[in-house]
């Protein structure tokens, strides 16, 4: 378990660290019973599904992507390669998630990583005032409001997202 912890504490601490690149401070929370999945997030937060920042990763015509979505919403695969004017788009396997972001599955930020990913948000994020992200671990996010993630991911906003 200790072995658990330190892994914690490295991915947590690069975030932190990352974000003052930015000139955010995430407000991290931690939550033992974990946020891997949207719903749990939302159930440990406190907040509607719908303001839960899922990071997802995608790779369109060889290229990683990140894609912001909504916690309540699905990425519309269409619309994604539509937008990028791709050929493909397929999900990232956890090895080329963890490759391009640093990250692992479950606790991926939306920002922080070793390199500039293209990234799309979707337009949805923007109904509300406060949204949650992963903060680098399972069981953790922080809050931001939706344009400081549009300007620190330096996102393109879109609808690219359909309801569960």
């Amino acid at each position: 378990m200790v072995h658990g912890k330190l892994l914690t504490m490295k991915a947590n601490d690069r975030f932190r660290e990352s974000s003052a690149v930015f000139d955010f401070k995430p407000e991290i929370q931690f939550f033992p019973d974990g946020t891997r999945t949207a719903v749990d997030a939302a159930k440990a937060v406190g907040c509607e599904l719908g303001q839960i920042v899922k990071s997802l990763v995608f790779v369109s015509d060889e290229a990683p992507v990140l894609i912001l979505v909504s916690g309540s919403n699905r990425v519309n695969e269409n619309q994604v390669k539509k937008l990028l004017s791709a050929k493909t788009l397929a999900i990232a396997t956890p090895e080329i998630v963890k490759t391009a972001t640093g990250f692992s599955i479950g606790g991926t930020p939306p920002f922080g990583h070793p390199q500039q990913i293209l990234t799309i948000m979707d337009s949805d994020l923007n109904t509300y005032d406060q949204v949650w992200a992963a903060a680098g671990t399972p069981n953790s996010c922080f809050p931001i409001s939706p344009n400081k993630l549009c300007e620190i991911t330096n996102a393109t906003v879109a609808g690219i997202s359909e309801s569960l």
